[in-house]
């Protein structure tokens, strides 16, 4: 099995589920199913989601969730074609998986692991809402290093297999940097500490042989070293942990092999394994390296057929009650019950408030900015790609003004108008803001704002608020009480008024084969077009497939800019393609895990694009 860095199972950090997931309390599921969402693995409580069916004659089957049995166990899964019956690999041939069958319930996949389970001598219960999993005590034999053409290799012998995982650590600062001297601007950036955790025993000797220097021991060395690849090796609650040195570039590509049992540990720049597994029924989960000039850039996506009964694609965030927050997107997707999602508009990290459109359903839940680039889709499996503006106008005595912004948290002077999607009530986001309250198409209070962040004031349920700020103060004269208002709107390109759901990113960057990406154009700053960053993408193809990817470093430095971003979605194939927030933003979800990066490296986000399977 081979599984990179950017797939492997990462053990901890994994958010645990969110209140909001419906997933049904045992007493309401058929006789023949219990569901929990939490397992206890050898002892340690972890969320997973699980099932176990009663069969005849005193059988079970017991399933667990794909997320959870590569982040938690190990396993890494296969090539496939078929989504209803799932090769898996973990210590066994490569060249004989074991084919194990799927269940798709309310956005997670699970597979049957009642054959793995009896392979590896595992002993399963169920304990109420936990299933616990007990697996035969291992060790860890020896560790062998040696060197690849790519780089450095470890090589971990076992008696047995055993649970394992792999998560990054801290970036590591030399003990040999002077400390009262600047760094110079051309020192390379430090390596990366990774952890490779095995459910196993180790020999203390091996221990030893990776203790650091005791306290006041100076090593014997006239200039510095690099970094060993083993930092440290130890025991911490029956799990041996070994801390790797990882230079800037590079990543780990882990695989396991049986006759003997053993991890091998590949340190190389090019980590990513290739991946095309048909997750469901319009869901297609794929992986490589593509390459653009001399670089190759790790790729992950998921190919989405809309046109199928029952793929749906939905704006998704936070809080349904308020438009202010921000959470994990594996957390999001999870409350959502969506089985994939990737994160979609920019919004202010300091207040948590939208920064672009969302469209849900013909409703506009935030207006965009800057005409910015957005992506339109219907439930029909159409989309439609471009520079979106909002123009919104009130009209009151005779009178039009310009309403700037809807449901936004980006602030300019002018008119923005707030409604009951905002949330309950609206907090002024400026100084000495004039607050005018609309009911049932009439202005039935003026208030004066004060300082930013006090005296919230309720936005009412049939009707809304006009916020004016700085210059358009002036205009409060012209909207007195009492006064009768409309409101008239126009979207453009007109083309957009056609779909019912929108979402706001940008910028551009192709549209009908042609890469039409204008930064400029859409405001963003030069800093901003001129950053190498992990990025996000939403595109459609030639054949009507959606993909939603993500980009991370090239193999050996770093990420794509937006011009290499745009070259790399037409080499892929795609038509119409659209920027999203990137950064540590960028998160790439299916069925409670990213398939793109660790969870504990993924920021928290404002909102996302889900995938549905409904009647699943």
């Amino acid at each position: 099995m081979t599984i990179s860095c950017l797939t492997a199972g990462y053990a901890t950090n994994v958010p645990e589920l969110p209140p909001t997931v419906k997933l049904k309390p045992i007493s309401a599921l058929p006789k023949n199913l219990a569901a929990g969402k939490q397992i206890s693995l050898n002892g340690r409580i972890l969320p997973a989601a699980w099932l176990v069916r009663s069969l005849s004659g005193g059988r079970k089957a017991t399933y667990l969730s794909d997320g959870a049995l590569r982040q938690l166990i190990g396993v890494d899964l296969l090539n496939t074609s078929n989504p209803n019956r799932q090769p898996i690999q973990w210590f066994s041939a490569v060249n004989q998986p074991l084919v194990v069958t799927t269940q798709l319930i309310e956005g997670n996949r699970y597979l049957d692991i009642t054959r793995l389970s009896q392979i590896g001598g595992w002993q399963i219960q169920v304990n109420g809402n936990t299933l616990a999993i007990t697996t035969p005590a291992s060790k860890v034999l020896d560790l062998r290093q040696g060197q690849q053409p790519t780089g450095d290799r470890l090589v971990i012998d076992l008696d047995r297999p055993t649970p394992w995982q792999v998560k990054p650590g801290e970036i590591i600062q030399s003990a040999s940097d002077p400390v009262d001297e600047p760094t110079p601007k051309s020192t390379t950036p430090p390596p990366r500490e990774w952890l490779i955790t095995l459910d196993g025993q180790v020999d203390p000797a091996i221990i030893q042989r990776y203790l650091p220097p005791a306290a006041g021991e100076v090593p014997q060395q006239l200039s510095p070293t690099p970094e060993p690849l083993i930092r440290k090796v130890e025991m911490v609650k029956d799990q041996t942990i070994i801390r790797l040195s990882v230079p800037f570039g590079q990543s780990l590509q882990v695989s396991t092999l049986n006759s003997p049992n053993r991890l091998t540990v590949d340190i190389r720049p090019d980590a990513l394994v290739e991946k095309d597994i048909a997750w469901a029924r319009g869901v297609r989960w794929r992986q490589k390296l593509v390459n653009l000039g001399e670089d190759k850039f790790p790729v992950v996506w998921l190919e989405v057929n809309p046109r199928l009964a029952g793929v749906k694609l939905r704006p998704i965030w936070v809080d349904q009650k308020t438009l202010t927050g921000t959470a994990p997107l594996i957390q999001t997707a999870q409350s959502y019950a969506a089985v994939a999602a990737i994160n979609a508009g920019y919004f202010n990290r300091n207040n948590r408030l939208p920064l672009g459109a969302i469209r849900r359903d013909n409703q506009w839940i935030s207006g965009p900015i800057l005409n910015r680039g957005a992506i339109a889709w219907n439930n029909s499996g159409q989309f439609f790609f471009g520079r979106l503006t909002l123009a919104e106008t009130i009209n009151s005595n005779n009178n039009s003004l310009p309403v700037l912004f809807l449901n936004s948290g980006y602030v300019q002077s002018g008119i923005a108008r707030y409604t009951p999607a905002w949330g309950a009530t609206y907090t002024p986001l400026t100084d000495n803001e004039t607050i005018i309250v609309v009911q049932k198409n009439q202005i039935t209070n003026q208030i004066a704002g004060k300082k930013t962040g006090e005296n919230p004031v309720t936005i009412p349920q049939d009707g809304y608020l006009l916020i004016l700020r700085g210059n358009a103060n002036t205009n409060a004269a012209q909207l007195p009480i009492g006064a009768k208002v409309s409101i008239t709107s126009s979207i453009t390109p007109t083309e957009f008024g056609r779909y019912p759901n929108i979402i706001g990113a940008g910028p551009l960057l192709v549209q009908n084969r042609q890469i039409v990406l204008d930064a400029k154009a859409e405001k963003f700053s030069d800093a901003f077009i001129a950053q190498k960053a992990v990025r996000s993408s939403i595109c459609t193809t030639s054949t009507g497939i959606l993909m939603i990817s993500a980009v991370h470093n090239r193999a050996g430095g770093a990420g794509p800019t937006l011009a290499e971003q745009a070259q790399l979605m037409q080499a892929m194939g795609c038509v119409n393609a659209l920027n999203l927030d990137g950064g540590s933003s960028t998160s790439l979800y299916l069925s409670g895990q990213l398939l793109d990066r660790p969870p504990s490296t993924a920021a928290r986000v404002h909102n996302g694009i889900g995938i549905f399977l409904e009647g699943k």
